[in-house]
């Protein structure tokens, strides 16, 4: 049982920090990671390249990251989010510019050997600068319509931004979790229902600006089969993996569908499905629940937060995770269209694994230091 400081009378040393890191969560997140490496392994017919090995890299350096952000006093993480997402809206603008295209797509930024996504930074940076901004208010300035300008602002300049790449599956994923934290701050529930009804009624209007192969994945979502051998062939061959593999699954390096190469991506946005057909019913259960774990464990921290900066990071990073382990789900069941969005710690990327443990990192901070008493200000109370 790791011990429980106290840390609100004075700041904890560089030790205490490290002896009060939740372990539980990092070993949490290591299991789910131990998962992908394997699942890796099979894509590539029992080889450590060329995903698996890579992957096992980025995540060590990833855990690395974890704890030097999450031994950072949150109140510093406070001051720095304006200039963190400052730094990813410039690197989103310098992907419009002069980004790299791969699969019909300007998303990456080239920096020698590595590939940069702007996109996935600026899922965090979001999180930070709502949070930051919704810190400095009170409950009743919540309630101004005209002091929302501004994190709406926040919310859709990189969703624009992101939309213009084009990616829509991230920047409805930017919208959602905009509006989570809106609604975590104490945005009242009818603002958020004309919100909606005001988006529905520019669908037309918005239908107009979206690609054909935009148009072609949302008719397909809504009938598959008109299109089995084009647009729909992807989220048909993904249903037919996971229903194969039953309740116990064909086994470990036995799927036929992703081994026979009829599961497209499946080192990527189609890795649940691969896990599920050589898994099944069982394997991808318990998968889910260790996702459900990691959730319990980030509403728990912002909980425990004395905070309100702490508490809305917290939970921006936990509602964060959970959206990206939704929307890969239902789109590989057919739930919702087909978006590029990977399942964390499990899907094949860097910049995913990086940002994702760089949020966790954050989570860890909160809960290291969630004694600390921050005003409104951004100024430590003693």
């Amino acid at each position: 049982m790791i011990a429980d400081f106290d840390f609100s009378a004075r700041a904890p040393t560089f030790a205490e920090k490290l002896w009060n890191i939740n372990w539980g969560l990092v070993l949490l997140l290591s299991a789910i990671a131990s998962i992908g490496f394997a699942v890796l392994y099979s894509a590539a017919n029992g080889n450590l390249d060329p995903w698996a090995m890579r992957q096992m890299i980025r995540f060590a350096a990833s855990v690395a990251l974890l704890l030097c952000v999450a031994v950072v006093d949150v109140q510093i993480w406070l001051k720095l989010a304006y200039p963190i997402y400052g730094v990813a809206l410039l690197l989103l603008v310098a992907v419009d510019l002069h980004g790299a295209i791969g699969m019909g797509a300007q998303r990456w930024i080239e920096l020698g050997p590595v590939s940069l996504q702007p996109s996935e930074i600026m899922k965090i940076g979001l999180v930070m600068a709502l949070a930051r901004y919704f810190n400095g208010l009170t409950i009743e300035e919540v309630g101004r319509p005209l002091l929302l300008l501004i994190p709406m602002g926040l919310v859709f300049v990189p969703a624009a931004l992101v939309l213009k790449q084009p990616d829509l599956g991230t920047a409805m994923m930017l919208i959602m979790c905009g509006g989570g934290m809106f609604f975590l701050a104490g945005v009242r529930l009818w603002k958020f229902i004309i919100g909606i009804v005001g988006g529905v009624s520019l669908v037309p209007i918005a239908w107009g600006f979206l690609r054909e192969y935009q148009k072609r994945r949302i008719n397909t979502f809504l009938n598959p089969e008109t299109d089995s051998l084009g647009a729909g062939y992807h989220i048909l061959q993904s249903k037919i993996a996971l229903g194969s593999g039953g309740m116990f699954g064909k086994g470990f390096l036995l799927g036929t569908q992703s081994h026979l190469n009829f599961l497209p991506e499946k080192q990527t946005d189609f890795i649940f499905t691969m896990f599920a057909e050589e898994f099944g019913l069982v394997g991808g259960l318990i998968l889910l629940g260790l996702y459900s774990l990691v959730f319990a464990y980030g509403f728990a921290i912002a909980l425990r937060s004395r905070n309100h900066f702490g508490r809305l990071l917290a939970l921006g990073i936990t509602v964060n995770f959970f959206l990206y382990v939704f929307i890969n789900t239902a789109m590989v069941m057919g739930l919702i269209p087909v978006v590029g969005v990977p399942l964390p710690l499990i899907s094949y990327g860097g910049t995913a694994m990086l940002t994702v443990m760089f949020g966790f990192g954050l989570l860890i901070s909160v809960y290291i230091h969630r004694d600390s008493r921050i005003n409104r200000r951004g100024e430590t109370q003693t």
